[in-house]
């Protein structure tokens, strides 16, 4: 990735591990689902989020609350937004994954759009209340650069079942308070 910056020489052996952690290799689009094939710049996703998923809607503020309509709805589902706050956007995603025959699970995660090392600097918390009821999920936000795949494969993230999401929703919308902190 020496024509978008690296400077790093090392020996051919080492050449694909570091291709894997390189800042400079492209950013892919961070939207759940491989629909989307666009690759590029970190400083070109935002505006690549902006024009080509436009439905994606972008909240102010270091605490807000992530709205999941429809979250009874059958298959596979993704709900994404976005919030800007620390003069930074960060991706929040949930993931609703039918694990085997009519068992579904719900991921949630945070992710920066940023470097790795942009991430380490904030942390998050991911919160379902209701009916006398709190569950909370703390944890550094991941890179775009990482994705959310290899989080949910890890569990690395806000992980729930159908019974507890409806513990927490109401009328199928689930409200989930996102925070983000500066470390």
């Amino acid at each position: 990735y020496a024509t978008t910056g690296c400077s790093l020489t090392l020996h051919h052996t080492e050449k694909p591990e570091h291709e894997d952690i390189c800042e400079y290799r492209p950013y892919s689009c961070p939207c759940p689902g491989a629909s989307c094939k666009w690759q590029g710049s970190l400083e070109a996703v935002m505006s690549h989020l902006m024009h080509a998923h436009k439905s994606i809607t972008t909240l102010q503020g270091e605490d807000i609350v992530f709205l999941a309509t429809d979250i009874n709805l059958p298959g596979a589902v993704d709900w994404v937004m976005m919030q800007s706050c620390f003069g930074h956007h960060f991706m929040l995603v949930l993931e609703k994954q039918e694990k085997y025959e009519g068992h579904q699970q719900f991921f949630a995660i945070v992710l920066l759009i940023g470097t790795r090392k942009q991430a380490e600097n904030f942390a998050y918390r991911l919160e379902l209340n209701g009916n006398r009821r709190r569950l909370t999920w703390e944890a550094t936000p991941r890179s775009i650069h990482d994705g959310v795949a290899a989080a949910i494969l890890n569990s690395d993230c806000l992980v729930f079942d159908t019974a507890i999401a409806h513990l927490f929703a109401d009328n199928g919308n689930l409200g989930i308070n996102v925070t983000i902190s500066t470390c």
